[in-house]
């Protein structure tokens, strides 16, 4: 325990997985996002042919056999439990648990920004359509009740609560220790990690699995952001629809999908032998106290997450690391809806002042869509790939930008820099705004906890 400047716990990712539109293992998707592909396409799941919007980031051949042990003990998993289970595998197998018999599972908890799995009351809605009259324009509710009846399985309509995701994971590793689940909309898997990271260094538990799941990809889910025209309507090659930044954007592209991380406190960690990826040096939260589905104009709730985060980190926004700036890399939330889009970049300047348009930032939701609670949880695995090769992935189909937005977003094309400090950002809907920062893990004494108290505290 211990803010800025004091001595305390340090927490470091030792495995990571992800199942994404882009591919179902670390180094395939991360190969496809910094050569700049989309994984968005055609919506096959249903019939999207009548919809504003037919396309997004779907996952297509997940094979669950391959991530558990028994598969029989996960009959009827959803879709965002499935997900959940094949990113968990990746993280557990990398930061090689199932070689270390001493685990203490009473002190291995999980902490998942896990999304509410709606497929199953979908499916009972369309139901309706049975019920139909056509004679009087109206639904017979006997015949619907029959054809949802039928329809309806009890299992799966246990799997629709966001905390069955976690229960899968329990179940699997046989994990006893503290668990939690967060929906915090858009935020939630940011907020998943930031908050185990926090309870570790209270010393509730020494390795957390965390992180975030979600799919949003049913009628239910395309016809509510379709109605709240926050989804980008886009006629023409669905590949082109996500783009943030640019001066056409018309909204967000939706995904689905997992991002799991293994964090551990560093003393467990070093003393089984593991290889640290990265550490955890920083998280901000905040609320705007404004409206549900609009961000404050000024950024204000963004600006207070991000200098949070920062201070925890021991980081100066306004002044140089050397050369370089104060963060080599910032994932943005970057959904490509003309609100979102222009207010992070106006709080990004309000937090980094002269050091703004030295920052390289992109979104990754151009080429992957936006996973909904899960996206930050994949975005900060994208962020340890980039200080692990020194390459900064692109915001793709940023060939018009946006004359208002004057930053750097590193467009259509990755770029090879070093990178040893990223910051990432999840703002979800009702105000809830988190920030991580990442840094390279070096194994002596972490400079960035020495500094004084002089660091700039949240919201100066």
């Amino acid at each position: 325990p211990g803010g800025p400047g004091m001595s305390r716990t340090r927490i470091v990712i030792t495995g990571m997985g992800w199942i994404t539109p882009l591919g179902h293992d670390l180094e395939s998707a991360w190969g496809r996002l910094i050569r700049g592909e989309s994984g968005i396409s055609p919506i096959d799941r249903f019939d999207a042919s009548t919809f504003p919007t037919t396309f997004a980031g779907q996952i297509r051949d997940l094979n669950l056999a391959d991530a558990v042990e028994d598969i029989a003990a996960h009959e009827g998993a959803g879709l965002h439990s499935r997900f959940a289970l094949g990113a968990a595998r990746q993280a557990w197998t990398q930061a090689g648990l199932d070689d270390f018999p001493g685990l203490n599972r009473d002190r291995t908890g999980l902490y998942l920004g896990g999304g509410e799995s709606l497929e199953d009351f979908s499916g009972t809605a369309r139901s309706h359509l049975a019920g139909w009259d056509a004679d009087t324009e109206s639904i017979d509710a006997v015949r619907w009740a029959a054809a949802a009846q039928r329809h309806l399985e009890p299992r799966q309509a246990l799997e629709q609560d966001p905390n069955m995701a976690m229960w899968h994971l329990a179940r699997e590793y046989g994990l006893r220790g503290p668990a939690y689940n967060c929906l915090t909309a858009c935020a939630a898997s940011t907020q998943a990690i930031g908050e185990a990271a926090s309870l570790m260094r209270r010393g509730d538990a020494d390795v957390m699995v965390t992180g975030g799941t979600h799919t949003m990809l049913h009628v239910l889910g395309v016809t509510g952001f379709n109605r709240l025209t926050a989804l980008s309507t886009f006629d023409g090659d669905p590949a082109k629809a996500a783009r943030p930044y640019c001066r056409s954007r018309d909204g967000f592209v939706m995904g689905e999908g997992s991002g799991i991380l293994l964090l551990e406190t560093l003393p467990h960690a070093l003393n089984r032998g593991a290889s640290p990826l990265a550490e955890i040096a920083g998280f901000g939260s905040s609320a705007d106290a404004y409206r549900i589905t609009d961000i404050h104009p000024d950024g204000r709730g963004p600006a207070d997450a991000m200098r949070q985060g920062l201070a925890e980190a021991g980081i100066d926004p306004l002044r140089a690391n050397g050369d370089r700036p104060p963060v080599d890399y910032l994932s943005a939330h970057g959904t490509g809806t003309k609100e979102n889009d222009s207010i992070e970049t106006r709080a990004v300047k309000a937090v980094f002042g002269e050091q703004a348009p030295r920052l390289a930032i992109s979104s990754i939701k151009s080429m992957m869509g936006h996973l909904i609670a899960a996206a930050g949880a994949v975005e900060l695995i994208a962020c340890v790939l980039a200080i692990r090769d020194g390459v900064i992935p692109p915001t793709i189909n940023l060939h018009d930008p946006d004359p208002e937005l004057d930053l750097d977003f590193v467009p259509n094309e990755a770029r090879h820099s070093p990178v040893d400090v990223c910051l990432s950002n999840s703002f979800g809907f009702g105000g809830q705004n988190n920030t991580l920062v990442v840094r390279r893990f070096e194994k002596g004494s972490c400079p960035l906890y020495a500094r004084t108290a002089s660091t700039p505290a949240a919201g100066s």
